[in-house]
């Protein structure tokens, strides 16, 4: 009997969310995706130190903090796309999520490091938060022909917005939905019943639905449970522990989403202009709380990693 991850890479792209190059041996994911995060843990440890090392030599003495970041980035994009066949996620610095211009001009940077490295651009998605700002400035990057992920997704305004701009991917938060939900309401919930994988289901559906093209990506798992219940989902992103509890299961998977069951779906085609997207959003406690946490952390952790970077510098 085939594992639970081989069963749900039949109708799932299975995608590693780390920064450790062995998590990524061990299960053979397509796609990889990483955050600053995970980059910042990976970057501190004695195994990767020689990554920053280069990213201190390639820059030269003169550059800013900035461009050191990038290249490191990119560094770990070029040693993960060594062992996935597909793409890896790298992302633009979270201190620029209400800043349109800025993210058009990182995300240019980004590819170029990858594009002198010899990487198309087909392998590459730049991960931006879900912002009003985030939104547009994706959706002129992809006309450009640089793909995008939008990160930090936790509504469906987000959801809606992301695929009228013709986004390659979104990454909705499943598990940080189920926080919020539990520290707000005091209960648990079964895995059938939890509001992240429902928001999820919910998305999944309407693209289907109305032939949208934009990939949905659940994320941010907090159990097996909840990436079972969504099973055949265009792609998860999954952390080493829970691809290991699922390499370590042969307990069978039923494939849970589907286009043809999408079809029945009863929600209505909508849209949102920046107004109407504001005031969704603004609506929607826990995708504003969430998102704004999202952003601080992310910001927070890049902090963090220029730090790092100082103390190698000297």
């Amino acid at each position: 009997m085939p594992t639970q991850l081989e069963q749900l890479k039949q109708f799932t792209r299975v995608v590693a969310d780390t920064g450790d190059f062995v998590s990524m041996k061990q299960f053979a994911p397509q796609d990889a995706t990483t955050n600053p995060s995970l980059i910042l843990k990976a970057a501190a440890m004695p195994d990767y130190a020689y990554l920053v090392d280069q990213a201190l030599k390639d820059a030269g003495a003169s550059a800013s903090l900035g461009q050191i970041i990038d290249r490191l980035l990119v560094l770990f994009g070029l040693e993960i796309l060594k062992i996935v066949p597909g793409r890896v996620s790298t992302e633009v610095d979270a201190r620029l999520s209400f800043d349109r211009e800025g993210t058009v001009k990182k995300a240019h940077e980004i590819i170029g490091l990858y594009s002198a490295a010899g990487i198309p651009r087909e392998r590459i998605l730049i991960k931006i938060a879900s912002t009003w700002e985030g939104i547009k400035a994706a959706e002129q990057l992809e006309r450009e022909g640089i793909h995008c992920n939008l990160t930090l997704l936790f509504s469906f305004a987000q959801a809606v917005a992301c695929a009228d701009a013709k986004i390659q991917l979104i990454s909705p938060f499943v598990g940080r939905i189920l926080d919020w939900h539990k520290k707000s309401t005091g209960k648990d919930f079964t895995a059938v019943e939890d509001p992240g994988v429902r928001s999820v289901a919910a998305i999944y559906n309407y693209y289907k639905k109305f032939g949208h093209r934009t990939e949905v990506m659940g994320a941010s798992f907090r159990n097996k449970g909840e990436i079972l219940e969504l099973a055949g989902c265009d792609l998860l992103t999954i952390a080493p522990p829970l691809l290991a509890e699922l390499a370590a299961s042969q307990d069978a998977v039923v494939r849970k989403l589907s286009p043809a069951a999408a079809a029945a779906d009863l929600q209505p085609k909508v849209s949102f202009d920046e107004k109407a997207f504001r005031f969704a959003l603004n609506e929607d406690a826990m995708a504003t709380e969430k998102t704004a946490e999202g952003i601080r952390l992310f910001s927070a952790d890049i902090v963090k990693l220029e730090q790092l970077i100082l103390k190698k510098r000297g």
